[in-house]
C-alpha cells in the first residue's frame, strides 16, 4: 500500500469515527425536569409555604414501597398471637378475640363490643361480671341456683340449673347494659392487650425502617430542598413516571401535618410544574390540644 493510499484510509476512518460520534450525540435521549411549589394551610389560618424542607423523587409510589416492605416484614398476626396465649386463656375468650380482632380487654371500645351473650359464654367475662356486681347480687342480678357439689353427684341437674341461670343472666344484662361497666377493672390482670400493642409496635417499626431503606436506595431518583417560598426543582431526569414525597417527615404548618406521594410524568425536553397543597396531600391531620 502506498503512503498516499494509507493517508486516505486513515482520513476516512477518522471521519467515520467523528460522524458516528455526532450521530450518537444526536440520538442521546433528552432529559426533562420537575419544578414544584409546596404550601400548607392550617385550620382557620393563611396558606404558608413549606420552607427549607427536603423533598425526594422516587421511582415508585411510597404507598407501594410500604406494601413491598410489609411483604418482607409482615405485620403482627392477631390470630397467631391469640393462639399463643396458652392454657391460662379459655378457648371461649380466644374465639371472642379472634372474632372481634382485638386483644384489648379494657376501655370504652372493649365495653362497646361486649354483648350479653359474650358475658355469659366467656368464663373470664362471666367471672369478672359476677365479681363486679357481687355487692348487688340479690338486688336484681340473678343468683346462681346450682351447686358445685352437684357437678359430679347429679351432673344433669347441675347442667340444667346452670343453663337456666345463664338464660336469666343473659336477659338481665340485655335489659341492664350499664351493669357491664367496670368489668374491665376485674380483667386487668388477664388483659393481653398491652403485650399485643408492644408486638404490633415492634413489627410496625421494622416495616417503617424497611420502607425508608427501600425508598432511599432502590427507588431513589433525586433529592432537593425547598426554598423560602416553598419552591424546588428536580433536573436532568430521564423520561418516565416519578413520585414526589417527604418520606417520613410531614410538612408542619400550625395544626396541619401534610405528607405527599404525588405522581408526576416527565417528558423529554419538558418541565413538569406541580403545586403541592392540602388538596393533594397523602395525609392531612390536625392535632387538637
Amino acid at each position: 500500500m502506498t503512503l498516499r493510499r494509507l493517508e486516505w484510509s486513515l482520513l476516512l476512518l477518522t471521519g467515520a469515527v467523528f460522524f458516528a460520534g455526532l450521530n450518537g450525540m444526536a440520538q442521546a435521549p433528552a432529559t426533562g425536569a420537575i419544578e414544584f411549589v409546596a404550601s400548607a394551610k392550617p385550620t382557620a389560618a393563611r396558606v404558608e409555604p413549606v420552607r427549607q424542607m427536603s423533598f425526594y423523587l422516587l421511582r415508585k409510589s411510597l404507598v407501594d414501597i410500604r406494601n413491598e416492605a410489609e411483604q418482607a416484614e409482615p405485620l403482627a398476626d392477631m390470630d397467631k398471637f391469640v393462639d399463643g396465649l396458652g392454657v391460662d386463656v379459655s378457648p371461649e375468650l380466644k374465639n371472642w378475640m379472634k372474632k372481634n380482632h382485638t386483644a384489648q380487654l379494657s376501655g370504652g371500645n372493649f365495653l362497646k363490643l361486649l354483648k350479653a351473650d359474650d358475658v355469659v359464654a366467656v368464663p373470664e367475662f362471666l367471672d369478672a361480671y359476677t365479681t363486679q356486681n357481687g355487692a348487688s347480687l340479690g338486688g336484681g342480678v340473678p343468683i346462681p341456683n346450682y351447686r358445685e357439689k352437684d357437678r359430679e353427684k347429679n351432673p344433669e341437674k347441675y347442667q340444667r340449673l346452670r343453663e337456666q341461670y345463664k338464660a336469666q343472666l343473659r336477659r338481665y344484662i340485655t335489659e341492664n347494659p350499664d351493669t357491664v361497666q367496670g368489668i374491665d377493672v376485674e380483667l386487668r390482670e388477664k388483659n393481653p392487650g398491652p403485650r399485643w400493642l408492644q408486638l404490633e409496635a415492634q413489627k410496625q417499626q421494622h416495616v417503617d425502617h424497611r420502607t425508608m431503606e427501600l425508598a432511599q436506595t432502590v427507588y431513589f431518583a433525586a433529592e432537593t430542598d425547598s426554598d423560602l417560598n416553598g419552591r424546588g426543582a428536580f433536573t436532568d431526569l430521564a423520561p418516565g413516571r416519578y413520585w414526589i414525597t417527604t418520606l417520613d417527615a410531614p410538612a408542619l404548618a400550625g395544626d396541619a401535618h401534610l405528607s405527599w406521594d404525588f405522581t408526576v410524568s416527565v417528558r423529554a425536553g419538558e418541565t413538569a410544574r406541580v403545586e403541592l397543597s392540602n388538596q393533594n396531600a397523602l395525609e392531612s391531620a390536625s392535632r387538637t390540644p
